[in-house]
């Protein structure tokens, strides 16, 4: 079973944030930047929050506020679903398809480490899935 760990040593541990008084434009800025769907709100070292296209989507866009008048704090996601290094890519997908989130932080001794998107999730399933093939088919032929 694929850990955690291991998705994040192929993909990188890179880690985008936000202060939580920065304005929510210049969140919506660093994903268009970096081409992610969220960036984690952290003060400091500390994970506050996080927050999504489909944050902004649906408290700014929705609720006609403004992209550059509203701090991130007040359109993030404050309760944040985490996951550790040694979590399996399995756990992640549960955790991502119970609570309908994308993203999730990986979080080690209370220190963020990185973060996997349902994206990385079904990449590194369908990889495994192929793996799995590959070698029944070799046993077959064998």
């Amino acid at each position: 079973m694929i850990q955690v760990s291991h998705l994040l040593a192929e993909k990188g541990g890179q880690i985008h944030t936000i202060g939580p008084d920065e304005p929510v434009l210049a969140a919506i800025q660093l994903m268009a930047d970096r081409v992610i769907g969220a960036v984690l709100v952290m003060t400091g070292d500390q994970l506050v929050g996080i927050v999504s296209e489909r944050d902004y989507a649906r408290k700014i866009i929705l609720n006609g506020r403004s992209s550059s008048g509203t701090p991130v704090r007040d359109i993030m996601t404050a309760s944040v679903i985490t996951v550790n290094s040694t979590d399996t890519i399995d756990t992640c997908m549960r955790l991502c398809t119970d609570s309908r989130v994308r993203h999730l932080p990986v979080v080690d001794d209370r220190k963020v480490v990185g973060v996997v998107s349902i994206g990385d999730l079904v990449k590194a399933v369908i990889s495994e899935q192929g793996e799995q093939i590959e070698q029944l088919q070799r046993y077959i032929a064998g």
